[in-house]
């Protein structure tokens, strides 16, 4: 099958397409500018294309002979512009689709929290826009929802791992002790993989592990397989963006992606159903444990990327993946202390 992978310099793009090479599938992967060149280890067995998914004949050229999109991008920033750039982004790869007559696109979305819909973060109000874009294309949309994603460079795992790493103690709000269900990158990877499966309807999937924690369980697992010592204080009434704003200072990753993080935590990020199992994976697929999947991201780099565990860290990863900067921690906070209290 021949297969476009759309942010495949990305977190999970990076990964998913030697799981799908593995597979003997043909990749085309697409670059943000002819400037831009893919750098990880598998860029020579895959062709790499220019598409600025904002410009429309772009994404036509990009589109064209192919069998199956893996749609995997997100626009992460501020204000009202991401969910605009998005709209777009999604209108022109539906158009594109519908243009060539693709059978497939698949797209890797967050999970939707059982609230009403003025509930939703921007973020996620967002992902189920372009969800719902999607869909509207001739071809079949398979949407994969999910939650925290487990492995070293993803950025909720890389924010679980900076915090508690450079907080002598862990302060929750009580508000983000809500129920998650995280799920390790390579069970993510398979599950999309699966997706291509003709066999597969259109709609969405929530996806997840098999175990449902509340976050700061999450928190404590991580500190146990680390070997680190971090008690727990919860705190009321501590407001979302102030949350937000400590947490972008204290670590390394994009400070708009740490807000739409923190903002989902104000709801259970759990599976609604487990469909998935059994129509995307196996029915009797044997998810990694949440232990394992933190056990294995936290291993030492492999010498061999093409024989490295998609867990673990890979050296395509961005450079605050890895537990980021060398930035003393009483920098960290003192930074802290300057963004968010007044007069400083």
């Amino acid at each position: 099958m021949k297969v476009l992978v759309t942010g495949a310099s990305g977190y999970v793009g990076g990964r998913l397409v030697p799981r799908l090479l593995a597979d003997g599938h043909d990749i085309r992967v697409t670059t943000s500018s002819p400037e831009s060149t893919i750098t990880a280890w598998w860029a020579d067995r895959v062709n790499s294309v220019t598409m600025d998914v904002l410009d429309a004949d772009q994404v036509r050229e990009a589109t064209e002979g192919i069998d199956a999109v893996f749609y995997l991008i997100h626009g992460m920033g501020d204000g009202d512009d991401f969910a605009e750039t998005d709209r777009t982004a999604a209108e022109n790869m539906t158009a594109a689709i519908d243009q060539h007559g693709i059978p497939k696109v698949v797209y890797l979305t967050g999970i939707v929290p059982d609230v009403e819909s003025d509930d939703l973060s921007e973020h996620i109000s967002s992902r189920l826009e372009v969800e719902k874009i999607l869909e509207g294309s001739s071809a079949t949309a398979v949407a994969l929802r999910a939650a925290i994603i487990l492995g070293s460079g993803s950025t909720s795992f890389e924010l679980i791992r900076q915090v508690s790493e450079r907080l002598p103690v862990q302060t929750v709000p009580s508000w983000m002790d809500s129920q998650v269900q995280p799920i390790a990158v390579t069970d993510v990877l398979d599950a999309l993989a699966g997706a291509l499966d003709t066999k597969v309807p259109g709609g969405h999937y929530d996806i997840g592990g098999a175990q449902t924690m509340a976050y700061s369980d999450l928190l404590d697992t991580y500190t146990t397989i680390a070997g680190i010592t971090r008690p727990q204080v919860s705190v009321p009434l501590l407001p979302t963006a102030l949350v937000g704003e400590m947490v972008a200072a204290l670590t390394d990753v994009p400070s708009s992606t740490v807000t739409a993080l923190v903002e989902s935590l104000h709801h259970d990020m759990v599976c609604h159903s487990t469909s998935f199992l059994g129509t995307l994976l196996p029915a009797d697929y044997t998810l990694t444990t949440t232990e394992d999947a933190i056990t294995r991201a936290l291993a030492e780099p492999a010498a061999d990327p093409a024989e490295a565990d998609p867990i673990g860290p890979m050296p395509h990863d961005p450079d605050w993946a890895g537990g980021g900067s060398d930035t003393p921690i009483r920098t960290k906070i003192s930074n802290v202390v300057n963004k968010v209290l007044p007069g400083n």
